[in-house]
């Protein structure tokens, strides 16, 4: 029996990084070998088994065969005889195909070396098509190592295009679509992963609402970049640069779905799109049964980003009841959260990438001077709940008007090369 580190591991270490975590496969082993060693067996559908001191992964050598559609169509044969050459033959890509030996050396029969070497993401072999959920996990490995210099080889974008034309990828299951996508938002360049799944093709069966936007004009006053699928990109780039937490990303990935379906008599301008946004959202998040608290974030977002970004044309009341339907007081967090997919949707454009966004400060100020008015003893004395609440509301109302008069020379004084305070230009409704 003998023991290889291969995949990841060996690929970060090559490409000078951290390993993540370390997998082994197990040759000239077997089941009841490894269970005689102490080995758990963890593994449902391949022979996996956790190492009793580490807890690391090992599994043993395998070959599989397609035998139906789909990412669980497949024929697992795991015995002493499998050889590592024909176990790493059957992985997604060549990077991920080279095994370490104990003694430090390698085995790379596909060319994994040479590949990191030209950061490209190649292919294994022609049985790449065999599994639809390689075309998300090659855009995954695009998203994360895109910084690098990576790029996906053309004869392996036309295998992809492949499997997207076999219909192979509408079998995805949707717990699966999500498991990738939101390791895929985590990602330091996410948008390629959508960008990778838009070029072969695969955007539009797995997320047709985004896969709409291309094409949608925006006024180019307010949009130089004009493509809404463009300005979806750049905005995402954006919520990168912002923030690590996949949640704002993915809220400022879906802000604009609902421009997709305005009327092209009524292009460029996409009134109402907020609403209809967020009914796309709500569509998305049940067809892929994506967690509520990446659908609740989005739902805001989409939801109030406009009046978010006019935020100095707002009168007190309004910018109050902002802050109040998005649950800014009891949830500030996720307020707090939604103002930055905000300012991402304000940088995601042609030449406003590094401009100044004041409405996230001005509605934190706002949403802190609300929610520290509070009732005393006083007001409650001869008051019923109604006439609480109304003196509530007056008085909140009057904390953000202070907020909203004393905010543009305070902002001018802690940032002066704003010369002037007033808001920046900002997307059209």
């Amino acid at each position: 029996m003998q023991v290889y580190l291969v995949g990841g591991a060996v690929r970060d270490a090559l490409l000078g990084l951290p390993e993540r975590e370390r997998d082994w496969v197990v040759v000239g082993g077997s089941r009841e070998e490894l269970l005689r060693l102490g080995y758990r067996e963890v593994g449902r559908d391949f022979p996996v088994f956790l190492h009793p001191q580490s807890h690391e992964e090992y599994a043993l050598a395998r070959l599989e065969r397609k035998i139906a559609p789909g990412y669980h169509g497949f024929e697992i044969r795991s015995d002493p005889a499998v050889t590592l050459e024909e176990d790493l033959q059957r992985r997604d890509l060549t990077i991920n195909a080279i095994a370490r030996a104990a003694d430090g050396t390698l085995i790379d029969p596909y060319g994994g070396q040479r590949d990191i070497a030209a950061r490209v993401l190649r292919h294994v072999s022609a049985s790449f098509v065999e599994d639809p959920v390689r075309v998300l996990r090659v855009a995954r490995f695009a998203a994360r190592f895109a910084p690098l210099g990576f790029r996906v080889a053309p004869e392996t974008v036309d295998l992809m295009r492949a499997i997207v034309d076999r219909g192979e990828v509408d079998a995805l299951v949707a717990e699966r679509v999500w498991q990738e996508t939101a390791k895929a938002l985590r990602e330091p360049a996410a948008s390629a992963y959508f960008e990778v799944l838009r070029e072969c093709g695969a955007l539009r069966a797995v997320f047709p609402e985004i896969d709409a936007l291309f094409g949608v004009p925006q006024p180019p006053q307010w949009h130089p970049e004009v493509d809404t699928g463009i300005h979806t990109m750049m905005v995402l780039e954006q919520a990168a640069r912002l923030s690590a937490d996949p949640r704002i990303r993915f809220a400022a990935l879906v802000h604009d779905l609902g421009k997709a379906s305005t009327p092209r008599s009524s292009w460029p301008r996409h009134h109402g799109h907020e609403e209809r946004g967020v009914r796309a959202v709500e569509s998305m998040a049940a067809r892929l049964r994506i967690p509520a608290e990446y659908r609740d974030l989005a739902r805001i977002v989409a939801r109030y980003h406009g009046l978010v970004h006019r935020a100095f044309e707002l009168r007190a009341g309004t910018v109050l009841e902002v802050i109040e339907k998005a649950d800014g007081i009891r949830r500030p967090e996720r307020f707090d959260d939604a103002l930055i997919a905000c300012e991402a949707d304000s940088r995601g454009r042609t030449g406003f990438e590094m401009r100044v966004y004041p409405q996230r400060e001005f509605f934190r100020r706002a949403r802190d001077a609300a929610a520290a008015v509070k009732p005393d003893a006083q007001d409650l004395e001869g008051r019923q709940g109604a006439a609480i609440a109304a003196l509530l509301q007056q008085r909140r109302c009057a904390a953000v008007a202070g907020v909203l008069t004393a905010y543009g020379a305070d902002h001018a004084n802690r940032n002066p090369q704003a010369a002037d305070p007033g808001p920046s230009p900002t997307p059209s409704p």
